[in-house]
């Protein structure tokens, strides 16, 4: 059998063996990279030690790189996104190793013998079955030995990390478990091959972070931070935080930890394929809920499990949208967006999604307890004589019909929001206060008050609110634990419209806004006018140029909303018993 010079035995196991070269020895962390085979048997180690070399090999040469350039500056600890980059880069090395493996063809029976050792489908098989078993006891157990900590220095090394980690961090645990988790994932896709399934080796960008178009810079981890540091000062509340943190977090463990002006529309694509096979709440999915964001888009593909709808993908692609389109405009390195035209065309119309009240249904819930009498504030279902013209309850979804103005829009108002100009009352609806928040740049916006709604004695309840020094127009209704006025309201009014039997399956308060635009086109409002009211934004040019319609015009249009066949008569003014 032919030798080879890094083969060497101690006792019955054979071990790989090597020097480390003159030019680079006084900065090699050792003196020779000796490790075992973990085999007895001749032929098998004579394999095994030519894959080591080439390994041991390609570490030398990356530590050569390194004392080339500038050295990276020593970390304390690697970043969740870092890790999962160590992963993603060991597993296509491996899955591409097997691919070269099966490019050389396997030694059949009968054949000649080749002139260079080539293993059997068998013997590869075994071998392969045997280094992922020992990687997944490893796992198992949470233990490690010396060739999984040298694999980390060697991934270290690799470009796209260029990482020099301290010798006494504890993300070294982190990262053999790792190196062990891809050995794990490559030993699985090998059996798949080896059973004849197609199983593609990803394809993992490995250009430094100088190369010609990557642009070198900070890392978009860091980037991520400071955005989130900065929207969590001004506008973000908690849920807004959450939400836009996981998902960018998402995004980069699955694609990667690079400098921020590296990223492509390559990498907006696969996050978007990943998010197509992910079921709705797939956090919770029993199968899936202890899985990183990648092992579990793969794991719902493999289960066939339905995926989330197409509007929550694209809700989903805007949050991490958000985060490049901010640092577009902090960062000259970051010239565009991966996600830009990459969400879902959802089919059919937003009307859709959800129907207007149909006058019944208008007639059921302005003819419930809470305006006709209702027993108590606690008992706003039960018939009886308290009418709770003072309450929010009473007045949202009035405002809302005449308004088109959204829920939270409404509740968050405050006593200062409504005044007089050019004798129209209306609302004006901002973002000043710490407490409101809007939709969308466009949603701020001034509505003309409804003459009904002055019939009903709104204006004298803002006159109270006034006397009474009170800040807010609904005090009455509380904020969410989530920063949001429209939560804890949202789920009342669900209730309300069970209790008052004007229910149906798509219908919710946002109707009001599609009984609004309804009514408007009733009256031949014009497009633009209903669009200034509803706070929709404009197309092209015209958004950027002056400051929209005058109040008297708003309101002129305004007066001409009326709602067919809904009779509100017995809603007594608040000077009336």
């Amino acid at each position: 059998m032919p030798k080879h010079p890094r083969l060497m035995k101690r006792g019955s196991t054979y071990w790989h063996r090597a020097s480390v070269p003159a030019d680079i020895r006084s900065t090699y962390p050792k003196t020779e990279e000796t490790f075992s085979l973990g085999t007895k048997d001749p032929y098998e180690a004579l394999l095994l030690v030519r894959k080591a070399a080439a390994r041991v090999d390609e570490r030398f040469a990356a530590h050569r790189h390194g004392q080339a350039r500038p050295s990276a500056p020593v970390i304390a600890e690697l970043t969740r996104s870092q890790l999962a980059r160590i992963e993603e880069l060991y597993y296509s090395h491996l899955l591409d190793e097997d691919e070269q493996v099966r490019l050389e063809a396997f030694y059949e029976d009968g054949e000649p013998l080749p002139s260079t050792p080539v293993p059997s489908f068998d013997e590869y098989t075994a071998q392969a079955t045997e280094f992922g078993s020992d990687a997944r006891h490893m796992l198992a157990r949470g233990k490690g030995d010396d060739f999984y900590r040298q694999e980390v220095e060697e991934v270290l090394t690799w470009d796209g990390l260029d990482i020099r980690l301290h010798e006494q961090s504890p993300s070294w645990k982190l990262a053999i478990r790792a190196i062990q988790s891809s050995i794990v994932r490559a030993q699985e896709a090998i059996s798949s091959r080896n059973r004849g399934d197609v199983v593609v080796t990803p394809q993992v960008t490995l250009a430094p972070a100088s190369a010609p178009g990557q642009g070198a810079g900070v890392l978009a981890s860091v980037v991520r931070d400071d955005w989130i540091a900065e929207k969590a000062r001004s506008t973000w509340v908690a849920k807004t935080k959450h939400e836009h943190s996981v998902w960018s977090q998402h995004f980069l463990d699955l694609v990667g930890d690079r400098p921020v002006g590296s990223y492509g529309k390559a990498d907006g694509r696969a996050f978007k394929l990943a998010l197509q096979k992910l079921p709705p709440n797939w956090v919770k999915h029993q199968a899936l809920r202890h899985l990183t964001f990648r092992e579990a888009s793969e794991k719902s593909a493999e289960l066939g499990l339905p995926s989330m709808s197409d509007s929550n993908i694209n809700k989903i692609i805007g949050f991490v949208a958000a985060f490049w389109n901010w640092a577009a405009e902090n960062y000259d390195e970051v010239t565009g967006n991966p996600f830009e035209r990459l969400k879902i065309k959802v089919r059919g119309h937003a009307r859709d999604d959800r129907d207007p009240f149909s006058p019944v249904q208008l007639t059921a819930i302005f003819n419930a307890p809470i305006y006709r009498g209702c027993l108590s504030e606690r008992h706003w279902s039960q018939p009886g004589s308290l009418v709770l013209r003072d309450s929010g309850r009473y007045w949202v979804p009035l405002i809302s019909l005449y308004s088109g103005a959204r829920m939270g829009e409404i509740i968050q108002l405050r006593v200062d929001d409504v005044s007089r100009e050019g004798g129209v009352l209306h609302f004006s609806l901002v973002d000043e206060g710490e407490d409101q928040r809007l939709k969308t740049s466009t949603s701020r916006r001034r509505i003309p008050i409804h003459p009904t709604l002055l019939e009903l004695g709104l204006e004298k309840l803002i006159e109270r609110r006034k006397a009474e020094g009170a800040v807010r127009l609904f005090p009455d209704l509380p904020m969410g634990e989530d920063g949001y006025y429209s939560s804890p309201f949202s789920k009342y009014f669900g209730r309300f419209l069970k209790a008052s039997g004007a229910d149906a399956a798509k219908t919710s308060f946002h109707s009001f806004r599609h009984s609004f635009e309804d009514a408007c086109r009733n009256v031949d409002v014009p497009f633009e006018v209903m669009n200034a009211l509803q706070g929709h934004g404009e197309s092209g040019m015209a958004k950027r140029y002056g400051k929209g319609y005058v109040l008297q015009h708003l309101d002129k249009w305004v007066r001409q909303i009326r709602y067919d066949g809904l009779d509100l008569s017995h809603l007594v003014p608040m000077d009336q018993p």
